[in-house]
């Protein structure tokens, strides 16, 4: 079994209710009522999904030893207890971003932009993974399914980080983004 990929199913099965759904930039997805997060290769097709948005977490990318050892000290895992809010922002990049090389987008996403520096101003507050959509396919809808979870407490902590992050120099490569925000609770 993979413990690396993940399916993202909107619908109207699923722990998480969707509060609300936005379209940032470019195509909107359908509406959904909950999303059901289905972990490895156990996804059977649901034809009642809205949608379905399938990533696989992978290696760090674009960040250096002393930023990783940060992240790794101050990230949280997934599932605490008073973390009952989340957000799942799917995100596509522009040709021009995959067009430049890595060391690059590096430039772009940490020198010009500060990306892993904000983040880091939000730990342990807000858990983070990222899944990564374009080590499954070029024709993933998106290229990045960024999932966040944080306490009630800590929403507008939350959204401070997504509006830095947003008017950075990295998001003029952001052609699709959708704000997806989510609240825990039972069916």
């Amino acid at each position: 079994m993979n413990l690396r990929l993940f399916a993202f199913v909107g619908g109207n099965a699923g722990m998480w209710r969707v509060a609300r759904m936005k379209t940032v930039v470019g195509e909107p997805i359908p509406e959904a009522k909950r999303l059901n997060i289905v972990p490895g290769e156990g996804f059977q097709n649901d034809r009642q999904a809205s949608w379905v948005l399938r990533g696989i977490t992978s290696n760090d990318r674009y960040v250096v030893r002393d930023e990783k050892e940060q992240l790794v000290a101050r990230q949280p895992g997934l599932g605490r207890p008073e973390a009952v809010c989340a957000a799942l922002i799917p995100i596509r990049k522009n040709a021009a971003w995959w067009s430049l090389p890595q060391d690059e987008r590096r430039k772009v996403l940490e020198e010009q932009s500060k990306h892993v520096a904000i983040g880091l101003q939000y730990l342990p507050a807000v858990a983070r993974r990222l899944h990564h959509c374009r080590d499954l396919s070029e024709n993933e809808p998106f290229d990045f399914l960024t999932w966040f979870e944080y306490a009630p407490a800590n929403e507008s902590a939350f959204d401070r980080l997504v509006t830095e992050l947003r008017a950075s120099e990295e998001w003029k490569y952001v052609d699709r983004e959708i704000d997806i925000r989510l609240v825990r609770e039972p069916a």
